[in-house]
């Protein structure tokens, strides 16, 4: 009869202090696009940037949910027929936590605040444009702001559970010359 190892990893404060660090770092830089662009930007090229961001996150929310979703021994038959993506196909998957946290939580997330922030300037822009009341304008662009975000990932993760593997394999050919060496 084997013994179960009693000893369980309570908290790895490494992975904590990376996520918060690589929060930060993605942080500075998706902010320092919106803040470089909004002020001075056309009401057009602010909408796009909303919807780059929202559309962002959709996609690395996708990749997060499909990571704990995709099936491992497809990627170990490709590695064996020599398909290089596959070693990091199935890295991903392997650690499935860990790209979870960083794909829907960091850059997810992240693209949520950011794109909540672009809503912020346009509503400023449009009132003191309009000259009108701020309220209705407000709420309405970020409520949309809020509804294409939410939608957008629901109908995202439905798709990334039914379509792990395609997707762990498309982002896996992205990652291979970074990681696959």
């Amino acid at each position: 009869m084997k013994k179960k190892n009693s000893k369980k990893k309570i908290f790895d404060y490494r992975w904590v202090f990376t996520v918060t660090f690589l929060a930060f770092f993605i942080s500075v830089i998706f902010s320092s696009i919106s803040e470089v662009i909004m002020p001075n930007a056309y009401l057009w090229v602010s909408i796009i940037l909303i919807l780059v961001f929202i559309y962002l996150g959709v996609i690395f929310d996708m990749i997060g949910v499909a990571s704990t979703s995709a099936d491992t021994s497809v990627f170990h038959a490709m590695s064996a027929r020599g398909v290089k993506s596959g070693r990091v196909a199935i890295k991903l998957i392997n650690n499935s936590a860990k790209v979870s946290s960083i794909c829907c939580d960091v850059i997810g997330d992240i693209c949520g605040i950011i794109s909540g922030s672009c809503a912020a300037t346009i509503s400023i822009a449009l009132i003191n444009q309009l000259q009108v009341q701020g309220f209705f304008i407000s709420v309405i662009i970020t409520s949309l702001t809020a509804a294409l975000t939410i939608g957008g990932k629901a109908l995202g993760k439905g798709y990334a559970v039914n379509k792990a593997n395609t997707i762990i394999e498309r982002f896996a050919k992205i990652l291979y010359p970074f990681m696959g060496r």
